[in-house]
């Protein structure tokens, strides 16, 4: 068993980046275990090809320290929330068997965020079905369902539930983004221009962290909505 304490799914190779990459590097500077599925290769992404974001997401996954990264390969611009399609995603939970689930924005400007955000909250139920039977590598399945399940913010903004301080990991995050060289900011490019590929929106990047982090009173944020209630012990657990 892939063990993990934190997977990440993001419909496309930099979602995950671009939503939690932050968050990913605190994590694994404090000793979590982390993976990161991409359930399509953005093959219908106006900038570069499939092959140029496989060798990104490499780049990236260095960037941040994750050594565990797969691909769901399903359709770009094809995601749906289809029992053929959630027993896929429920292998790859099972496969890596995480406390917390990260997964795209509940409602987003690409219709394929949300549509994986329902996709992924149904796989991750469904996972702990122990009726529900999956092989990989030839070997049966354990049923496993994630103890805690959030979205993390895309294009859109949406208030968030909650604020993970990355304080210290923001750059780290920067430098991940950037290594989806044919999709963002390239003053050299001749390839079309795109809605994530002006200075503007890099920059928001950095200046959306910043301003997470300035209402928590830190120096940068990502923020988080959940897919459950919550709970604490404690109020004062809470900042």
């Amino acid at each position: 068993m892939n063990n993990v304490d934190v997977l990440a799914i993001g419909a496309h190779p930099d979602d995950v980046e671009l939503g939690c990459g932050g968050a990913l590097a605190k994590f694994i500077s404090e000793g979590k275990t982390c993976a990161i599925l991409d359930l399509t290769k953005g093959e219908l992404g106006t900038r570069g090809t499939p092959e140029q974001r496989a060798q990104e997401a490499q780049e990236a996954s260095k960037i941040l320290g994750i050594t565990q990264r797969e691909q769901a390969n399903l359709p770009d611009g094809g995601i749906q929330n289809s029992e053929d399609m959630q027993r896929i995603v429920i292998g790859w939970i099972r496969h890596f068997r995480p406390s917390l689930l990260l997964i795209n924005a509940p409602t987003d400007r690409h219709p394929d965020h949300p549509h994986a955000a329902q996709l992924c909250i149904d796989a991750a139920f469904k996972s702990g079905l122990r009726q529900i039977q999956t092989t990989m590598d030839g070997n049966v399945q354990e049923a496993h369902r994630p103890k805690t399940i959030f979205h993390y913010i895309q294009f859109w903004n949406i208030k968030p539930d909650i604020i993970m301080d990355i304080t210290g990991h923001l750059d780290t995050k920067i430098s991940s983004v950037n290594a989806y060289a044919s999709q963002f900011y390239n003053p050299d490019s001749d390839e079309p221009e795109t809605a994530i590929s002006s200075k503007n929106f890099i920059d928001s990047i950095r200046y959306r962290s910043q301003d997470m982090g300035r209402l928590i009173y830190t120096d940068a944020g990502e923020g988080f909505i959940s897919a459950q209630p919550m709970g604490c012990q404690m109020l004062t657990d809470l900042i």
